[in-house]
């Protein structure tokens, strides 16, 4: 599957709408098992096309984008080198294998699966990606889920295939089966080692060069068992290196692995333990799988810096594999991914607690004794000890899923921590259970360019057009990638609105820290990197693909059975037609702009030409107004006033007694242009000819209102450093219930501060 359309002609912009962006057809409604068989599919066939190409040329498969012979350090510590291992700098380990092997050399008869997967397969190696192989470990004890993802392979020819879910999409990854090693070749021991063989290669090659425990990283418990080793090195190439697996959570990977969404689970936000047992732990492995884990504990007292709880360790991950009530007793069964190192306290292997009575149960409860790092909790005991759960729903056919992804920016710091940068609506046809989740990029690939900040977020969903909001979402942690929220929802339109943070990183990262490290990475394993965070930001309804193009790869499908003079008159003959479209629509747009005013101008001075005769009809049809005011020199002003005309009458009386009357008249439109006129103030000076000014009528003004018609592009902007962040909303409903999402961005600051303030 693709996992961008950048190259494609013509390239189809959602459209528009102000500050809000349309969900592209191919990310709405897309049925999850539907979806997951496209895939298994094109990974199929990859494999099979590879494996075909491999027999012909009498050759096995060598993976060149992820060479571990060839290509050791890129493939070891990706662009810091060792001194920055992991994505959240949790290691600065130097990873020294001492040599590269072929499933083939290091196994006398290897297979993929001897009897299926198991969580007693799984030993972790020489990273520290116990999550990842915690995750595993959960997996393997659903039937056939690990089986799910380990699509295809030619264990002859050395090529594998698997598929993982990221950034809402099933991705392939093709792998050889080249593994590191910690056993060196024969001519690099020294004398005394040599002697150890009696100075036989033959003798060192067959003995310590031979079985699983010379893996360098994770391996199967199995002898000649491959599975382990080979989908982490596959995990490994989706992330760039195996230094960037150091550090995370289980349910992240299980999200990678089986494209389910998980929940953190704080122990002591749990309400009531009874209904968690029933409704929750004991559909583990069914419909969702479980992992747990706790902080680890401050030894600045104790000076332990080895301190457990009852023989578990703190920050480390481990697997659920299942729960159990046996004869009242609430039990779950946990592994530590490490294969050793267990629980060391009530019901743990040997204990008091295990009676005669209870030692036949154990068959019923799934556990056998043995260092193998299985071991049983009594429910009390497990939600004391465990500081976090976390959770991973998984789907079946029956739900159906659609996404949107924006680029958003935000204010610099310091600013308001509030909701409104941007919003998601969502339309549902129908009553459905629904599970709501908002994610950022996963960016372990390109951590170490992937901004100065931490983003944490969270949201609220209203029915759209009520005050109270219906939900919130779960809290969010640093480092997670999304948080989410499991409502059911009536038919109808909602809104959902989003709260960004941001936490420094440790160590921080000043503004110019990609400049000031430059010098220090390696340039092709930078490019590589920045590729891999443009292909994944190219998901972004408004990614700005213009600045970006070049950091993408081109796809070999775009160049086919094409030379590149031909592909240039392609592309030279589309940039033509592009151009002239684009000069049409422009062309269509301003005669349609200018077509649009000349009606609003129409209509307006139809509406002010209709309103004028309704005032002039309304004031004929009153009475004339007759006005008489006496001065104190015995003179008096008698004002008559009509809708078009003043006639203005002064009497004057003489000192004699005679009366003498002077008449003038003007034509006027509003009766306040007398009491306006300049001296007269309503009453008429003696002596003074009152002076009556006509107004005009006022022009008809017609404003177009631009903000309806946005710039496309104001939205496309370059990626920040400071405040940007690539934000994904998905809905999963019933089936028969797709949404359609709709995403938008928040401009005007000033109106939404002045609105803050006014409620």
């Amino acid at each position: 599957m693709s996992l961008f359309n950048i190259f494609k002609e013509p390239i189809k912009a959602p459209p528009v709408t102000k500050t809000s962006f349309v969900q592209q057809i191919e990310k709405a409604g897309l049925l999850v098992t539907t979806e997951l068989n496209k895939a298994l599919e094109e990974c199929q066939a990859k494999v099979t096309r590879i494996s075909r190409d491999c027999r012909m040329m009498n050759r096995k498969h060598r993976d060149t984008e992820f060479d571990l012979e060839n290509d050791g350090q890129r493939c070891l510590h990706g662009l810091s080198g060792p001194e920055s291992c992991g994505p959240n700098n949790f290691s600065n380990i130097n990873y020294t294998p001492s040599d590269v092997q072929r499933v083939t050399q290091i196994f006398d008869k290897p297979k993929f699966f001897i009897d299926g997967a198991s969580s007693s397969d799984i030993v972790q190696g020489g990273i520290g990606d116990c999550w990842f192989v915690s995750a595993l470990a959960t997996m393997a004890t659903a039937e056939g889920l690990v089986e799910k993802f380990c699509v295809a392979r030619d264990e002859e020819v050395g090529v594998y295939g698997f598929i993982f879910f990221r950034d809402a999409s099933w991705v392939t990854v093709i792998i050889d089966d080249f593994l590191y090693t910690s056993i060196p070749k024969y001519e690099e021991l020294n004398s005394a080692e040599k002697v150890l063989y009696h100075n036989s290669k033959d003798t060192y090659n067959s003995t310590a060069r031979k079985g699983g425990k010379g893996l360098y990283f994770a391996r199967s418990g199995t002898p000649g068992e491959t599975w382990v080793p080979l989908i982490e090195k596959a995990y490994a190439k989706l992330h760039g290196s195996y230094a960037a697996l150091s550090g995370g959570d289980a349910c992240e990977a299980i999200e990678d692995l089986t494209g389910g969404v998980s929940t953190f689970i704080p122990a002591n936000d749990i309400f009531n333990i009874d209904r968690f047992w029933n409704e929750e732990l004991l559909k583990a492995n069914q419909d969702r799988l479980f992992g747990c884990s706790y902080q680890g504990l401050d030894t600045s007292r104790s000076g332990d810096f080895d301190a457990k709880i009852s023989g578990l360790i703190g920050n480390h991950a481990y697997s659920v594999l299942r729960a159990v009530e046996v004869k009242g007793k609430r039990f779950v069964v946990v592994r530590n991914p490490w294969g050793e190192s267990e629980w060391t306290g009530p019901w743990s292997d040997g204990s008091k607690e295990w009676t005669k009575e209870w030692l036949d149960l154990l068959p019923e409860i799934g556990h056998s004794f043995g260092n193998d790092g299985q071991f049983v909790m009594e429910y009390k005991d497990f939600l004391e000890s465990w500081e976090m759960l976390d959770r991973t729903l998984l789907f079946d056919s029956s739900w159906i899923m659609s996404f949107q992804w924006l680029h958003v920016t935000t204010k610099l710091l310091p600013t308001a921590w509030t909701f409104g940068d941007v919003s998601f609506t969502f339309s549902l046809p129908k009553a459905s259970p629904a599970m709501v989740v908002l994610s950022q990029l996963d960016t372990r690939f390109f951590e170490e360019i992937s901004g100065r900040y931490f983003w944490t977020f969270e949201f609220v969903v209203f029915k759209k057009g009520e005050k109270e909001y219906l939900a919130h979402s779960g809290p969010s942690r640093v480092w997670r990638r999304s948080v989410n929220l499991e409502v059911n929802l009536e038919a109808g339109d909602y809104v959902a609105h989003v709260r960004l943070d941001r936490h420094t990183r440790s160590p921080s990262r000043e503004s110019d820290y990609i400049q000031t490290q430059l010098t220090n990475w390696d340039q092709r394993t930078y490019a590589r990197m920045l590729s891999e965070r443009t292909k994944a930001q190219s998901v972004a309804a408004n990614f700005k693909s213009d600045s970006e193009k070049s950091l993408l790869p081109l796809p070999l499908s775009v160049l086919a059975g094409q030379d590149l003079s031909e592909l240039e008159k392609k592309a030279l003959a589309i940039a033509e037609t592009k151009k002239k479209e684009e000069a049409e629509k422009a062309k269509q747009a301003e005669e349609a702009k200018q077509k649009a005013e000349a009606e609003a101008l129409k209509v307006e001075e139809e509406k002010a030409k209709k309103k004028a005769e309704e005032e002039a009809a309304q004031r004929t049809a009153e009475d004339d107004k007759v006005t008489t005011v006496t001065t104190e020199d015995g003179s008096t002003t008698t004002t008559t006033t009509t809708i078009v005309q003043k006639i203005i009458t002064v009497t004057k009386k003489l000192v004699n007694g005679e009366e003498v009357s002077e008449t003038k008249e003007d034509v006027v439109f509003d009766k306040d242009a007398l009491i306006n006129a300049e001296g007269l103030n309503g009453v008429v000076a003696p002596g003074v000819e009152a002076v009556i000014t006509v107004p005009s009528v006022p022009p008809v003004t017609v404003t177009v209102d631009s903000a309806t018609q946005p710039d496309p592009k104001r939205d496309q902007l370059d990626v920040s450093e400071e405040n940007s962040i690539f934000l994904g909303f998905r809905v999963y409903t019933n089936k028969e219930a797709p949404v359609v999402i709709e995403g938008q961005l928040r401009h005007e600051m000033e109106v939404s501060a002045a609105l803050a303030l006014a409620s």
